[in-house]
């Protein structure tokens, strides 16, 4: 998440400083020998970190792909309709956010004898360093005859020229997916519309969260 990125930055701002100190007083990088015993009012030594249990092991890593799996695919997004749900949510929750609203988008779809016309999906409208605005979606054959009131509504989904990447594995790793995406566009200076879909190919309240398979559509300008 975006802590680790700003602590690995706050380190090598902090080494470069000690480089840079060294090197205008080189007496100042002369070590002193440890005494032998404490001075009397010395208080309790400071405990030094551990780096195998204490250091921030940074973001998960998402599960390699498999022969076949796109990732920069140019596809075009068919224009269908969605049954959604409107939320917000922060980044720490996102996962278990997600989970119920599609678990609420299936109650619905239950008792209004609805059939999914394919797998849900998430369509992200806004984000920022602390969460996110998103639909969770499930798309249908035709909008019902009795639409949804409330919090649930029918909608159109994002159609349109678009990249399609593939994520394996747990949602913790969505970041590392995610980056790589960014390297993508930004090597091939393509220029991305401000959302971002992911689809669940597996289905992301019974399948196990560690195994998931999602491919991301990036619509293009």
């Amino acid at each position: 998440m975006p802590q680790s990125h700003h602590c690995s930055r706050f380190a090598v701002a902090v080494a470069c400083a000690l480089l840079l100190a060294v090197a205008a007083n080189p007496a100042s990088a002369q070590i002193t020998p440890p005494q032998s015993t404490p001075a009397p009012d010395q208080g309790p030594a400071v405990q030094l970190p551990d780096p195998d249990r204490d250091m921030d092991p940074g973001p998960a890593a998402p599960s390699p792909l498999l022969p076949g799996d796109a990732f920069g695919e140019q596809v075009t997004l068919p224009a269908h309709t969605i049954i959604l749900l409107k939320g917000r949510s922060n980044w720490d929750a996102a996962f278990a956010t997600l989970v119920d609203a599609f678990k609420s988008l299936d109650q619905y779809l239950a008792k209004a004898g609805i059939k999914p016309n394919g797998p849900f999906m998430t369509i992200y409208t806004q984000t920022d360093d602390t969460g996110f605005s998103f639909q969770a979606a499930a798309p249908i054959a035709k909008a019902p005859a009795n639409p949804p009131k409330g919090d649930i509504a029918v909608g159109q989904a994002p159609s349109g020229k678009a990249l399609k990447f593939v994520h394996r594995g747990s949602y913790d790793a969505m970041d590392s997916t995610y980056e790589a995406i960014t390297n993508y566009l930004d090597d091939k200076q393509l220029d991305a519309k401000d959302l971002f879909i992911e689809e669940y190919t597996s289905d992301p309240v019974k399948s196990d969260p560690k195994n998931l398979v999602i491919n991301v559509y990036v619509p293009v300008k």
